[in-house]
Protein backbone atom coordinates (compact mmCIF):
# COMPACT_ATOMS: atom_id res chain seq x y z
CA UNK A 1 0.00 0.00 0.00
CA UNK A 2 0.94 2.83 -0.97
CA UNK A 3 2.15 5.87 1.87
CA UNK A 4 -0.60 8.46 2.79
CA UNK A 5 0.56 11.69 2.74
CA UNK A 6 -2.33 12.70 4.93
CA UNK A 7 -2.11 11.35 8.69
CA UNK A 8 -5.12 9.06 9.33
CA UNK A 9 -6.99 8.94 5.76
CA UNK A 10 -7.89 5.02 5.54
CA UNK A 11 -6.64 3.54 2.39
CA UNK A 12 -8.64 0.92 0.84
CA UNK A 13 -6.90 -1.42 -1.62
CA UNK A 14 -8.49 -4.64 -3.55
CA UNK A 15 -6.11 -7.42 -4.96
CA UNK A 16 -7.07 -10.75 -6.16
CA UNK A 17 -5.12 -13.49 -5.64
CA UNK A 18 -5.82 -17.12 -6.34
CA UNK A 19 -8.89 -18.18 -4.50
CA UNK A 20 -10.00 -15.35 -2.58
CA UNK A 21 -10.03 -11.48 -2.94
CA UNK A 22 -7.42 -9.49 0.14
CA UNK A 23 -8.78 -5.82 0.56
CA UNK A 24 -6.23 -3.92 2.60
CA UNK A 25 -7.05 -1.53 5.09
CA UNK A 26 -5.16 0.94 6.38
CA UNK A 27 -5.14 4.62 8.41
CA UNK A 28 -8.00 5.56 10.44
CA UNK A 29 -11.47 4.15 9.99
CA UNK A 30 -13.82 6.41 11.88
CA UNK A 31 -17.53 8.06 11.29
CA UNK A 32 -16.27 10.10 8.47
CA UNK A 33 -14.32 7.05 7.07
CA UNK A 34 -15.97 3.77 7.19
CA UNK A 35 -18.25 4.51 4.01
CA UNK A 36 -15.23 4.08 1.90
CA UNK A 37 -14.73 0.75 2.98
CA UNK A 38 -18.15 0.14 3.35
CA UNK A 39 -18.48 0.66 -0.66
CA UNK A 40 -15.48 -0.96 -1.33
CA UNK A 41 -16.00 -3.92 0.32
CA UNK A 42 -19.90 -3.92 -0.90
CA UNK A 43 -18.79 -3.69 -4.36
CA UNK A 44 -16.03 -6.53 -4.24
CA UNK A 45 -18.78 -8.89 -2.47
CA UNK A 46 -21.53 -8.59 -4.89
CA UNK A 47 -19.19 -9.14 -8.07
CA UNK A 48 -20.41 -12.32 -9.98
CA UNK A 49 -16.59 -13.31 -10.16
CA UNK A 50 -16.09 -12.57 -6.77
CA UNK A 51 -14.46 -15.68 -4.77
CA UNK A 52 -16.06 -17.30 -2.21
CA UNK A 53 -13.46 -15.83 0.24
CA UNK A 54 -12.74 -12.41 0.80
CA UNK A 55 -9.80 -11.27 3.51
CA UNK A 56 -9.77 -7.55 5.04
CA UNK A 57 -6.48 -7.16 5.89
CA UNK A 58 -6.30 -4.50 8.78
CA UNK A 59 -2.29 -4.87 9.37
CA UNK A 60 -1.92 -1.70 8.25
CA UNK A 61 -5.40 -0.01 10.07
CA UNK A 62 -4.15 1.98 12.75
CA UNK A 63 -8.24 2.33 14.52
CA UNK A 64 -11.38 1.64 14.38
CA UNK A 65 -14.36 2.49 16.04
CA UNK A 66 -18.03 1.50 15.86
CA UNK A 67 -18.47 2.69 12.56
CA UNK A 68 -15.35 0.73 10.97
CA UNK A 69 -16.87 -2.30 12.78
CA UNK A 70 -20.60 -1.60 11.05
CA UNK A 71 -18.88 -1.66 7.98
CA UNK A 72 -17.37 -4.59 8.76
CA UNK A 73 -20.68 -6.43 9.70
CA UNK A 74 -22.90 -5.10 6.78
CA UNK A 75 -20.25 -6.75 4.89
CA UNK A 76 -20.03 -9.95 6.47
CA UNK A 77 -24.27 -10.16 5.93
CA UNK A 78 -23.96 -9.00 2.16
CA UNK A 79 -21.27 -11.69 2.29
CA UNK A 80 -23.74 -14.29 3.42
CA UNK A 81 -26.95 -13.38 1.08
CA UNK A 82 -24.29 -14.15 -1.70
CA UNK A 83 -22.66 -17.37 0.05
CA UNK A 84 -19.82 -15.83 0.77
CA UNK A 85 -17.54 -15.42 3.83
CA UNK A 86 -14.89 -12.55 5.16
CA UNK A 87 -12.19 -12.89 7.62
CA UNK A 88 -10.22 -10.78 8.99
CA UNK A 89 -6.24 -10.54 8.55
CA UNK A 90 -3.86 -9.38 11.43
CA UNK A 91 -6.29 -6.92 13.42
CA UNK A 92 -4.54 -4.54 15.80
CA UNK A 93 -4.75 -5.55 19.63
CA UNK A 94 -7.25 -2.37 19.28
CA UNK A 95 -9.45 -3.36 16.62
CA UNK A 96 -9.50 -7.22 18.34
CA UNK A 97 -10.41 -5.48 21.83
CA UNK A 98 -13.28 -3.53 19.89
CA UNK A 99 -14.43 -7.08 18.47
CA UNK A 100 -14.06 -8.67 21.74
CA UNK A 101 -16.46 -5.98 23.75
CA UNK A 102 -19.05 -6.05 21.12
CA UNK A 103 -19.14 -9.70 20.75
CA UNK A 104 -18.33 -9.87 16.62
CA UNK A 105 -14.79 -11.53 17.57
CA UNK A 106 -17.25 -14.80 17.30
CA UNK A 107 -18.65 -13.61 13.74
CA UNK A 108 -15.37 -12.98 11.67
CA UNK A 109 -12.38 -15.66 11.66
CA UNK A 110 -9.12 -14.09 12.34
CA UNK A 111 -5.89 -15.01 11.22
CA UNK A 112 -2.12 -13.55 11.94
CA UNK A 113 -0.82 -14.82 9.12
Amino acid sequence: MADDPEAGIPRVQVESAARSIVVRVGGEMDIDRAPLLHEALDSVITRPDCPVEIVVDLAELTFCDSSGLNALLQARLTAEQHGRRIRLHAPSPQVIRLLEVTGADQLFPVTDT
